[in-house]
């Protein structure tokens, strides 16, 4: 008969030994690692796809039944569709869904796909300084990137309320058969290293004019039917995502618009894009130089905000169009 753990006195010796250890790592070595604990830290970059491609997520013919069916269905609709879910758009303050940022569905490789992102929670993130769950992770995601100050409800959903179990179900499902703890490849955006020239605001504004007004509208304000269901979201105003959002960062939107952007010319996982690094970067510091709603975190004042919340890369507080970005659309 195999000993089972609880009944092995040595492994409790070695577990207690660690765990001693650990305790006695020095204080200057812990806040080396802590030096950013004030900044949007960038996770470490996904790894590429070897000969195995990406994790092979699971059909819409795969869709479970029974009470955890209707759950990962309720949270794969407020992922999907977030401004038409009945409980998911009392927390939307803008014109925003959460596939925007996550194609596919949520599914796609290299467009931050939830089977990539649920098994690395929890985790230490730099941005609120503690440890996040999966359910306070996609609560900052309604805080920032849509508007949930502005909402119906002024505030994104309870934590453990349904709502959130229901997105998290989606998520779990999704990632089903993927390895806890890993940095998937596919995981999150691709990077795209800043050009020697840096960025362009007037560049980007003809790239812009080119390639995304068709879809985003000239005053970026994207387009809706009739009865105001989203067809392409906006980019800058009162309906775009905040200045607390990960998007207003040049970087990670340059990211995201060089193998996703434009639709139906670029494509995440085959890692194909239709602009060059420069135009990338070009166009995402264009977007980023307009107003949007308020930073939540707001310190009282511009420069304090900026100084406390923004010493990545990114636009607020600087000078464009002749005013200093940062007063929100409010």
């Amino acid at each position: 008969m195999k000993t089972t753990n609880q009944h092995n006195p040595r492994r409790h010796t070695a577990l207690a030994l660690a765990l001693a250890a650990t305790l006695l790592v020095p204080t200057a070595a812990l806040a080396q690692q802590d030096e950013t604990l004030t900044e949007q830290v960038e996770l470490e970059e996904a790894p590429e796809a070897g000969e195995e491609g990406y994790f092979d997520y699971p059909g819409m013919d795969e869709l479970p039944d029974g009470e955890f069916g209707e759950a990962v269905r309720s949270g794969m609709e407020a992922f999907v569709n977030t401004r038409q879910h009945p409980e998911a758009r009392r927390h939307v303050g803008n014109g925003q869904n959460c596939a925007n940022c996550h194609l596919g569905g949520g599914m796609a490789a290299n467009s931050a796909p939830v089977w990539g992102a649920w098994g690395i929670y929890p985790k230490y993130r730099g941005k609120n300084d503690h440890v996040n769950t999966m359910d306070e992770r996609i609560r900052g995601c309604f805080t920032y990137s849509m508007n949930a100050k502005g909402s119906e409800a002024g505030a994104p959903p309870e934590p453990d309320s349904q709502l959130l179990k229901d997105m998290q179900s989606f998520m779990f499902w999704a990632a089903q058969g993927a390895p806890v703890g890993e940095n998937l490849p596919g995981r999150g955006y691709r990077s795209v290293p800043e050009p020697e020239d840096g960025y362009s605001i007037s560049r980007g504004e003809s790239i812009y004019e080119a390639q995304c007004a068709i879809c985003h509208a000239e005053d970026g304000s994207g387009k809706f039917t009739a009865d105001g269901e989203q067809i392409f979201p906006p980019l800058w105003g009162e309906k775009a995502y905040n200045w607390g959002a990960g998007m207003h960062r040049i970087n990670t939107a340059a990211g995201f618009i060089k193998y996703n952007m434009p639709l139906g010319k670029a494509n995440p996982v085959e890692k194909h894009a239709a602009l060059s690094d420069q135009e990338a970067w070009d166009v995402s510091a264009y977007i980023n130089s307009h107003e949007r709603p308020q930073d939540p975190r707001w310190e009282g004042d511009k420069a304090t905000t900026a100084e406390k919340w923004h010493t990545h890369k990114c636009l607020y507080n600087h000078e464009a169009h002749g005013h200093t970005l940062g007063e929100g659309t409010e």
